[in-house]
């Protein structure tokens, strides 16, 4: 049989959800927190990766169960098969909200970093985490575009407004901006050990550590 398509479905059947006998609440008090996703979106070059990083480190010093999912253990992986058409982002999204849900039904905290540029599928993400009663924790990275251009540590934007890179998410693609995040986070004047406090303290308050 053929493989399918980029970013199409083919559905199962014959299937039957076969239930835990842990809790969420065994988890939670063997773990000693609650699994969350924290979905960090904002333009390339805005800072999602970097906080992404230390935020995960900054966890698993504290002794907390803490994952990060990125382009590099996605896109070279799991959606190695999509492309970046409008459709294939979508799905590109719709698995990330599917994996980082797993693990944050482990007690795990899923920290995840990618532009994720449309209301409607960060959107699906979070209706994913809500139809298993999960946290969904929004936090915008917020860089201005003369910013993030200026910063463009791989040259994208560079090839982007030269025509190289078509489609691109900033200049000839739309980002659509949250309108309520969870955290809001403006790397413009904001170092990253200090969005790195933020979101530990957004953590801390509303008990997931």
């Amino acid at each position: 049989m053929a493989a399918p398509a980029s970013g199409s479905l083919t559905k199962g059947t014959n299937l039957t959800w076969h239930a835990s006998t842990v809790s969420e609440e065994d988890r939670i008090k063997l773990t000693g927190q609650r699994g969350a996703t924290i979905w960090l979106t904002g333009l390339s070059a805005s800072g999602k990766s970097t906080i992404g990083v230390a935020l995960e480190a900054a966890l698993l010093q504290l002794g907390k169960r803490a994952f990060r999912l990125d382009g590099d253990n996605i896109r070279f992986g799991l959606n190695k098969d999509l492309g970046f058409s409008v459709q294939d982002r979508n799905e590109n999204i719709r698995r990330i909200g599917e994996v980082s849900k797993l693990f944050a039904s482990s007690s795990t905290l899923a920290i995840t970093a990618f532009i994720s540029p449309y209301k409607a599928d960060r959107e699906t993400a979070r209706k994913i985490h809500e139809e298993s009663k999960l946290a969904f924790i929004e936090v915008f990275v917020d860089a201005t575009l003369e910013e993030v251009e200026r910063r463009d540590p791989k040259g994208l934007y560079k090839k982007a407004r030269a025509g190289e890179i078509k489609e691109f998410t900033g200049i000839t693609a739309p980002y659509e901006a949250p309108d309520k995040p969870e955290v809001h986070i403006k790397t413009n004047d904001t170092s990253v050990e200090d969005a790195v406090k933020q979101l530990v303290k957004y953590l801390e308050d509303n008990k997931f550590i």
